[in-house]
């Protein structure tokens, strides 16, 4: 049983190695979650002026707001958070994490666009990160159900490996053949979750959400760390190694619903994403070798 002051027990480690995942029910509690969704709702000049949207090759486009640095309000404060930050940093394995990027997610009801199976480090080595050292906590905002698209995961499949990975609409997808191998030994699994439940997940796990028909909002909240011994090789659109403080969790209730922008860097979408503009630069080299 996941204690908030002792942090992650042996048993989910183990099943973050074996799995590449742990969930952990009621990370954020009642009042934390509600605070931290009052505050993204609320914020038309910081967050919700920055959101930018993703061709998902489906019909659809996903509603993302990102941005490099935790900033001083609850969102870098839940992020900072021995809860998250610590936990992923023991179950990583690999010493000091730091704050590679956080994004809210937001799939509005009726018309929220799919994210299709991927790796995130389908796009990370993209930027330059060497090794697979990096993680993603993602936690429930609003409920997550298999109706209004909730995250869906192969087990086990991090041990895979990196999967080769194509340009699909605005977004960077693993190779189906591949993927569908996989589905044969890595039993799909449907991550159902109330707010303020988190998925801890390494960043060769497979994973996609489906589009959301159902009438109910399903928005999350993504915190992504790379170790300090993978800072990337080169510059791009995500941060280099830089000190990322842990603040205790009782930091998280200090904080109010205003939430502040200055100095979050956030991302301007597609059209700077440095992975997808290199995989386009791949395709092209290949195609005039053939």
């Amino acid at each position: 049983m996941f204690n908030q002051e002792y942090g992650v027990t042996p048993e989910m480690e183990k099943e973050f190695r074996n799995q590449g995942y742990t969930i952990i029910r009621k990370l954020l509690d009642e009042e934390e979650v509600g605070k931290l969704k009052t505050a993204i709702e609320k914020d038309e000049e910081g967050l919700l002026k920055n959101t930018y949207g993703r061709d998902d090759g489906e019909g659809r486009r996903t509603k993302t707001v990102l941005w490099n640095y935790p900033g001083d309000d609850i969102t870098g404060a839940i992020a900072c958070s021995h809860k998250v930050a610590g936990n992923m940093e023991k179950l990583l394995g690999r010493g000091e994490i730091y704050h590679y990027h956080s994004k809210v997610i937001m799939k509005e009801p009726l018309t929220g666009g799919a994210h299709i199976w991927h790796q995130d480090y389908g796009y990370w080595y993209l930027n330059g990160c060497l090794l697979p050292d990096m993680g993603t906590v993602w936690i429930a905002i609003d409920k997550a159900d298999v109706n209004n698209g909730c995250l869906k995961i192969l087990p086990g499949s991090h041990m895979a490996g990196r999967i080769e990975h194509s340009h699909i609409g605005d977004q960077m997808g693993a190779d189906m053949t591949r993927v569908n191998e996989l589905m044969k030994v890595c039993q799909l699994k449907h991550v159902e979750v109330n707010a303020g439940d988190a998925i801890f997940f390494h960043c060769n796990l497979l994973h996609r959400s489906d589009q959301n028909s159902s009438p109910n909002r399903r928005w999350a909240f993504l915190v992504s760390f790379n170790t300090a011994g993978n800072n990337p090789v080169y510059e791009h659109h995500h941060p280099q190694y830089f000190k990322t403080n842990k603040v205790p969790n009782e930091d998280i209730k200090k904080f109010g619903t205003k939430l502040n922008p200055r100095g979050k860097g956030f991302f301007e979408g597609p059209k700077v994403d440095v992975s997808i503009a290199k995989f386009a630069e791949q395709q092209i080299k290949s195609q005039s070798q053939a």
